[in-house]
């Protein structure tokens, strides 16, 4: 088979933004608006999107693998959702391969850019890849201070960061946060509290077991509902069993 004679693209800011723009796709972009809850008032409030589906950002990103990180950094600004995505694939990508140096200035990057990575497929696709990754040999206090933020994406980032560790094995941090988030008013967190207890069951259901025989009552329905989701019909009963049997306990309390 001939192979390809085709020129690699240059691997500039300009070439990059070119690329994304000419797939755009209007059709698709109002489907993906309304996926991402991009109305007023809704997480999403204001991201705007080209039409990209994921396989061809990715696609991009390895057409593109060798950008400038100062490069990437300005994808990471930019106003289309799916410039974003590729910045934050890239940074995965290179860190994964990157030196000792350049490891650091891509955690650097993203953590001073984190109000950046602002959908849930953008936090999803580069947590634990950059900032575990990271933090998998450091000291961790970073995603406690991310867990107490007032950003959303902040807080879904300390939770999914951890998905690392949960690699590993290690699954103190996982449960520590998982406990500082469960009062979290978002649904969002909800699902990636749940998300990453129930990745923790797939590793150890005696460690997850535990867990929710002291937190389910307490834990958001949907945080619950996401982490038993693999667990048997009896045992997804008796913890939903105990959230409802304590949900109920101040009304019955206050007729008598």
């Amino acid at each position: 088979m001939p192979k390809s004679t085709a020129k690699p693209p240059p691997q500039t800011l300009a070439a990059a933004r070119k690329r994304l723009l000419g797939l755009r796709n209007p059709k698709d972009a109002e489907f993906l608006q309304r996926f991402f809850k991009t109305t007023p008032g809704q997480y999403g409030a204001g991201d705007q999107f080209l039409g990209i589906r994921v396989p061809a950002t990715r696609e991009v990103a390895r057409e593109f693998h060798d950008l400038p990180i100062d490069d990437i950094a300005s994808l990471l600004k930019e106003k289309w959702h799916e410039a974003r995505l590729l910045a934050v694939i890239l940074l995965s990508n290179r860190y994964a391969k990157g030196s000792p140096a350049e490891r650091k200035k891509i955690f650097d990057l993203y953590v001073a850019n984190a109000a950046r990575v602002n959908n849930w497929d953008l936090v999803d696709a580069s947590a634990a890849n950059i900032v575990g990754a990271h933090l998998e040999t450091r000291k961790r206090n970073l995603l406690y201070k991310l867990a107490r933020s007032k950003n959303l994406w902040e807080r879904r980032i300390a939770i999914v960061s951890t998905f690392r560790f949960i690699r590993n094995d290690e699954f103190d941090d996982t449960l520590r946060i998982s406990r500082a988030l469960m009062r979290d008013g978002h649904d969002l967190i909800h699902k990636a509290v749940g998300w990453m207890l129930r990745e923790v069951g797939k590793r150890d259901a005696s460690v997850l077991e535990a867990f929710l025989d002291e937190h389910a009552h307490e834990l958001p329905r949907t945080a619950l509902r996401y982490a038993i989701e693999r667990m048997t019909p009896e045992k997804k009963r008796r913890f939903m069993a105990a959230k409802q049997e304590r949900a109920t306990e101040p009304a019955a309390s206050s007729r008598r």
